[in-house]
């Protein structure tokens, strides 16, 4: 299995953990404000494989101990399955991001118990959503699916949306709380541009904007946060 990207320590990516994050390629959306765009779209070039990953690994024994796997998507691989199975072998705890279109890969790591820890992409309202992910139509049953796999899930989780001025709007947020009512928590996290995001003239909406947010989805998910904000 290829890699596109190894970021060897980070304090961020993995609640809880010192952890490595792996980047793998491909992704079924296009958002127009992803920041791993050239993942997205096939044009970053692959880093290493998998057997270069475990050795770094087992070199950093006793200093990390998660592996954060994102993206691009990673569930459109069938190979992930495996590569989360050898690394929680060694004994590190996973992490997996994931857009929710693949529910079925989802499911069968969840079953296993190969993700300690799962963060899924909430892009926008059902009505909305397809425009933010950067699609002309968007089948969104899969979607749904994932999310009330995780909310049936014994793994710990997050729901996750980055917002983006030109994108949501307060009304947006009363329905992903309704659709994600009773989460174990739910982050909005705040836009940030980059020379690698698609798309020019996309900003960050106010802190108050994003607190104002954060309280309506709160009324459905009390475990609400901000992250990004001052």
């Amino acid at each position: 299995m290829v890699l596109h990207g190894l970021q060897k320590m980070t304090l961020l990516d993995f609640p809880g953990r010192v952890a490595c994050t792996v980047f793998l390629g491909g992704c079924d959306f296009r958002c127009p404000f992803c920041h791993n765009f050239e993942l997205a779209d096939g044009t970053a070039k692959p880093v290493m494989d998998d057997a270069e990953l475990f050795a770094f690994l087992e070199k950093r024994r006793g200093l990390l101990d998660g592996v954060a796997v994102t993206g691009g998507e990673p569930c459109l691989h069938p190979e992930l399955p495996e590569l989360l199975r050898r690394v929680r072998d060694m004994g590190y705890a996973v992490k997996l991001d994931t857009n929710g279109a693949h529910p079925d890969r989802l499911e069968a790591i969840l079953r296993e118990g190969l993700a300690d820890y799962v963060a899924m992409d909430i892009k926008n309202s059902p009505e909305k959503y397809a425009r933010t992910a950067g699609l002309e139509r968007l089948d969104l049953a899969p979607v749904r699916r994932s999310v009330q796999l995780l909310m049936a899930s014994p793994a710990d989780y997050e729901f996750r949306t980055t917002v983006v001025d030109e994108l949501h709007e307060a009304h947006d947020f009363e329905a992903i709380g309704a659709w994600i009512a009773g989460a174990k928590r739910y982050f909005l996290q705040a836009f940030t541009d980059r020379e690698s995001v698609p798309f020019a003239n996309l900003h960050a909406p106010s802190a108050e904007k994003l607190r104002a947010y954060a309280d309506i989805a709160r009324r459905f998910v009390p475990d609400t946060r901000l992250r990004g904000v001052d």
